[in-house]
C-alpha cells in the first residue's frame, strides 16, 4: 500500500507547502512592514495645534427627570423598533422576552405567562419605575449582571426617555 517512495513524496509535499507558507509570510511582512526599527528619532513635518493646554469644557449632566418631562412618545415608537425582535406590546403576548404592555410601574418579573426570567432583575429592583427602566436600558448587563437580555443598551438619554414615554402610553 505505502511504499518508501510514496511516503517520501507525501513528506516532501508537506514540507514544500510549509516552506511556501513561511516564505509567503516573510514576503508579506517585508512588503507591508509599517514601523519600528528607526530609533527614537522621528521626523515631524508639521505640528497641528490642538489647544491641549486649555482645560476641556465639562459635559453638563442632565437630570433624567428633566429629559423624561420633555420626552416624545412618537420618537419612542421608533426607538421601540430595536425592542421588537424580542418583546411585544400586546397584553400577555410573550415572545423571546416578556410582553411590555403596562411595564412602567409594574413589579419586576411579573409578566403573566413568562417563565424565562434569570432572577438577576429581581435582585436589583422591585418595580419598573421610569428611573429603574432608564438605568436598565442604558446597560442591561451592567445594571443587572447575569440577566439573559442580550441587548447592549441605549446610549442616548433622550432615546431612553422617549422609549419610556412610549411604553408609558401603552398600558402604563
Amino acid at each position: 500500500m505505502f511504499d518508501t517512495m510514496t511516503f517520501t513524496k507525501i513528506v516532501g509535499g508537506v514540507c514544500g507547502a510549509l516552506l511556501i507558507f513561511l516564505l509567503g509570510k516573510w514576503a508579506a511582512e517585508t512588503l507591508y512592514h509599517t514601523g519600528g526599527g528607526h530609533g527614537d528619532e522621528h521626523a515631524q513635518g508639521y505640528v497641528i495645534e490642538t489647544g491641549g493646554d486649555e482645560p476641556a469644557e465639562e459635559a453638563v449632566e442632565v437630570a433624567f427627570a428633566d429629559v423624561l418631562a420633555t420626552a416624545d412618545a412618537g420618537k419612542g415608537a421608533k426607538v421601540f423598533g430595536k425592542c421588537k425582535a424580542c418583546h411585544k406590546l400586546e397584553d400577555g403576548a410573550n415572545s423571546t422576552g416578556p410582553y411590555l404592555f403596562g411595564v412602567v410601574d409594574r413589579p419586576v418579573g411579573t409578566a403573566a405567562g413568562f417563565t424565562s426570567y434569570s432572577g438577576a432583575l429581581e435582585a436589583v429592583a422591585e418595580v419598573w419605575t421610569a428611573e429603574t427602566l432608564n438605568e436598565f436600558l442604558a446597560s442591561p448587563k451592567g445594571y443587572a449582571p447575569g440577566t439573559t437580555m442580550t441587548f447592549s443598551g441605549l446610549k442616548k438619554i433622550e432615546d431612553r426617555a422617549n422609549l419610556i414615554a412610549y411604553l408609558a402610553t401603552n398600558g402604563g
